[in-house]
């Protein structure tokens, strides 16, 4: 099936909320338990694609000498953020920026632990943000990306849209609907780490419909 883009940056209300409205605790907490043994225990953290923040929430409250930064091309998504933070009280080490993953503001080898949760099938080519995470990620810096993968077909689609059952209503069963048909294949990823600067990390399916790719073997800055 051939990749269909969807808009790069979701900046209304109607969009910034309903995506808010999503239930994605298990997932996103999946994916702090696992990034979290990417970084040594005081670690300076960049979330790539933050959206309303929820994951920074997390991994501070898992990791309380942490600090991250995330960013953010929607103002919708980064003011909606700036007010779980505010709620959560993290406001001291949490920090959003309005920024694109292209041109990150951030000079080379800042930060200990790059991460990004269901942004790269947003970019129409992800090549040049890759790059960037390539330059400011610490030379024996942490990776942990996550996003959709592309299905063989349209009727694997409608089948993994059909999973979602009645808790979502049609815009949102439609957004995703449309990430599905904007993600890359493993292929497509594993080629694109190669040129920007990762050899050697293989992307792996991690569920269903979502691909894996992280540095170091997890477990190597674990702490008990």
């Amino acid at each position: 099936m051939k990749r269909v883009l969807e808009p790069e940056v979701m900046d209304t209300w109607e969009e910034t909320m309903a995506y808010d409205a999503m239930d994605f605790t298990e997932v996103n907490q999946a994916f702090v338990e696992e990034a979290i043994a990417l970084a040594p225990e005081q670690a300076t953290v960049l979330d790539v694609g933050t959206g309303p923040a929820r994951i920074p929430i997390l991994l501070c409250q898992r990791r309380p000498q942490w600090t991250v930064t995330g960013i953010d091309l929607s103002q919708t998504m980064l003011k909606l953020g700036a007010s779980h933070v505010a709620k959560a009280e993290l406001g001291d080490r949490i920090r959003l920026d309005y920024a694109d993953a292209k041109q990150l503001p951030y000079p080379d080898g800042h930060f200990d632990l790059v991460i990004s949760n269901s942004i790269i099938h947003h970019l129409p080519d992800p090549l040049p943000g890759l790059r960037e995470v390539r330059r400011v990620l610490k030379p024996q810096g942490g990776l942990f990306l996550r996003d959709l993968v592309r299905p063989v077909d349209e009727a694997s689609v409608e089948r993994l849209v059909a999973q979602l059952g009645a808790d979502y209503d049609p815009h949102q069963t439609q957004l995703f609907r449309d990430s599905l048909c904007a993600a890359f294949t493993l292929s497509e990823i594993a080629e694109m780490l190669e040129k920007s600067g990762f050899p050697g990390i293989s992307p792996y399916l991690s569920s269903e419909r979502h691909w894996t790719a992280q540095h170091p073997h997890p477990g190597k800055f674990a702490q008990s």
